[in-house]
C-alpha cells in the first residue's frame, strides 16, 4: 500500500482513483507540485509525510483530504 505524503492511502484517494493523480501510479510525494500545495510543502519541509514535520498541522492541512480536526488530534495540537 502507497501513502501519499498527506497521510492517505493512495488507492484511496480520489484523484488516484479518478486516474487523475498528477504523478500517476507513482502517487503524491513530497516535491515540487503545481497541482499539489501540501507536497510541495512537505518537499519545502524535508519531510517525506506531513505527520513527521514538527509545524503538522499547519494551515495547509485543511487543503487535504483528511479532515483538520483529526490533524489536530492526531498531532495533540
Amino acid at each position: 500500500m502507497k501513502i501519499g505524503v498527506c497521510g492517505i492511502a493512495c488507492e484511496k484517494c480520489p484523484r488516484m482513483v479518478k486516474g487523475k493523480c498528477p504523478n500517476g501510479e507513482a502517487g503524491c510525494l513530497p516535491k515540487e507540485n503545481r497541482f499539489c500545495k501540501i507536497a510541495t510543502c512537505a518537499f519545502r519541509k524535508g519531510a517525506r509525510l506531513c505527520f513527521e514535520c514538527a509545524e503538522f498541522p499547519r494551515e495547509i492541512t485543511k487543503e487535504g483530504p483528511i479532515a483538520f480536526g483529526c490533524c489536530q488530534h492526531i498531532s495533540g495540537k
